[in-house]
């Protein structure tokens, strides 16, 4: 059965799912990178890089798992750039240069139109205008049965969050404080909303916590 889920969403001891001053220095924020270390060591992302080696114990297995069975994903604009307000033109194509790693359709929250862009493998950025869940149901009919995956950021998933849109959000916590930030868990409450703790896996250099929604 198809599910809507987070999966690899690194936050901080303290909540925080990215740092502030989110620029095209600081993608995820000053000192926001170093919710990652976790990730970057990893033989999966070493392999998405065209880099050797890489780790390939529990914080891998669990990083592979977030890609099985994804046949569609919803980013917030945030995750896909920088750029505010209405699109001054296509130029800006995402962070991930001509081949994202998504190689499915990729359904972008704006406020302000913009044509579809295909990209190499397979993504095709999709603009959705009219909210979250008008993107959640194109999402679910571009997957085709597979799972629809919320990549992100903090707000785009406290929003289904709030409505209880996500079955399944595997956060990667890692060892380390921001301080300020974009704070996953605000306005939040996850226990009254329906989810409970299913799973907690200890990695290499996270731990792993997997909520799930009750029936």
């Amino acid at each position: 059965m198809s599910k809507v889920r987070v999966a690899s969403f690194a936050v901080s001891i303290d909540g925080f799912a990215a740092g502030p001053n989110q620029n095209l220095e600081n993608p995820l924020g000053v000192n926001g990178f170093d919710l990652m270390g976790w990730f970057v060591h990893t033989k999966i992302w070493r392999d998405m890089q065209g880099l050797p080696d890489g780790e390939t114990g529990t914080d891998n297995a669990v990083a592979a798992r977030a890609f099985d069975n994804v046949g569609a994903w919803i980013l917030g604009r945030n995750m896909f750039g920088p750029v505010r307000g209405p699109w001054p033109d296509n130029t800006w194509k995402g962070w991930w240069g001509d081949e994202p790693p998504y190689h499915v359709p990729t359904f972008v929250l704006t406020h302000h139109a913009r044509a579809n862009e295909p990209m190499k493998g397979g993504t095709e950025f999709r603009f959705v205008t009219d909210g979250i869940e008008s993107a959640l149901e194109q999402a679910k009919a571009a997957a085709g049965g597979k799972d629809v995956r919320i990549g992100g950021g903090a707000s785009t998933v406290r929003q289904y969050l709030q409505k209880r849109l996500i079955d399944e959000l595997h956060l990667a916590i890692s060892p380390v404080l921001l301080g300020d930030g974009e704070n996953l868990f605000a306005g939040l409450d996850l226990r009254k909303l329906g989810y409970d703790c299913a799973e907690h896996i200890a990695g290499e250099r996270a731990t792993h916590v997997i909520l799930r929604k009750r029936a």
